[in-house]
């Protein structure tokens, strides 16, 4: 189970001739419209031909197909994937042949959407479905806000690995970050999983200004802090193609991880445990949660007082 999950989807599902009338047309695609752009990934196969198909007229693209493609282009959901057959699909199974194998070559965290046409080409391949019986598939109906995991650093990466390879922008935020101390000890690895590509990709780390609680809170030396950051990432982040602002603030609470594509809440922020048994929950935010918590930690907000800010390196 995973917060965000990838996708392939067969180009008959998008053809208003693949439906017996355009209200069923309509339904259909509303079901996975609206998980694709809150929760979901698309591979665009062959290296962007799956999404060249829909800029031509050869079929019947119906207006709100083209809308939904856009609309994952913009918002950087389309995640071009390199062509694995020997030769071009001519059709709708070939394609589904073409997304069966980059599935081989890495596996879809989801699973293929087609119509029964293509689905009775593939009786056998639990990773197909038809978008009309899409709730029998287990890689759908498993589809949860939720997930329960260990805190350490292979599950983190786990479940994270689809925001952190393909988000154009993340924001860590946690306000007792500090990669100094033991629990955060492999943060940089884990933070680093986002580099290497091309463009690299927006990181923003936030944190407070302070440590302890109560009458044991004391206000950190910015250039303290400044020193513990830059020796714990600046070779890890150079090595992987990354920079990182960091912003230190006066007060916050709350952890998450905020990007373009999703945002999850972390109660228990980016450190790890050696315990076997040290479990937490991360839930993934809606899209109003989201966006009001990536303004609420921008400078011209004002709902912080921003106390220092540096980028590594």
């Amino acid at each position: 189970m995973v917060l965000l999950a990838e996708y392939a989807i067969t180009p008959d599902v998008f053809d208003l001739t693949s439906y017996s009338n355009e209200h069923e047309y309509s339904a259909r695609l509303d079901i996975i419209r609206e998980v694709m752009m809150n929760e979901g990934l698309v591979r665009d196969l062959r290296a962007g031909q799956w999404r060249a198909l829909f800029s031509n007229s050869s079929r019947s693209w119906h207006r709100r197909a083209k809308e939904i493609v856009r609309k994952l282009v913009t918002q950087r959901r389309l995640i071009e994937f390199p062509a694995v057959l020997p030769a071009a699909p001519t059709d709708d199974p070939s394609w589904c042949a073409e997304a069966l194998a980059s599935h081989t070559r890495e596996s879809l965290t989801g699973g293929v959407i087609v119509t029964q046409t293509v689905k009775d080409a593939y009786p056998r391949e639990s990773v197909v479905e038809r978008i009309d019986r899409l709730s029998a598939a287990g890689w759908w109906a498993n589809r949860s806000p939720s997930v329960r995991l260990d805190r350490k650093l292979a599950e983190y990466r786990q479940h994270l690995s689809p925001v952190l390879h393909c988000a154009n922008s993340l924001q860590f935020i946690d306000p007792h970050l500090y990669p100094g101390q033991r629990g955060y000890r492999r943060f940089a690895d884990l933070v680093t999983d986002a580099g290497r590509r091309y463009p690299a990709p927006r990181l923003e780390i936030h944190r407070v200004c302070y440590e302890g609680l109560g009458r044991r809170r004391r206000i950190l030396d910015n250039g303290e802090v400044e020193r513990v950051f830059r020796n714990a990432l600046t070779e890890p982040l150079r090595a992987a193609g990354l920079s990182a602002c960091v912003f230190m603030w006066d007060d916050f609470h709350d952890r998450y991880l905020i990007s373009n594509l999703i945002g999850v809440s972390l109660p228990n922020g980016f450190d790890t445990t050696n315990s076997p048994n040290d479990m937490t929950t991360w839930t993934r935010l809606g899209r109003t949660q989201r966006d009001d918590i990536q303004r609420e930690f921008d400078k011209a907000s004002q709902r912080h007082n921003l106390r220092c800010e540096f980028t590594i390196p």
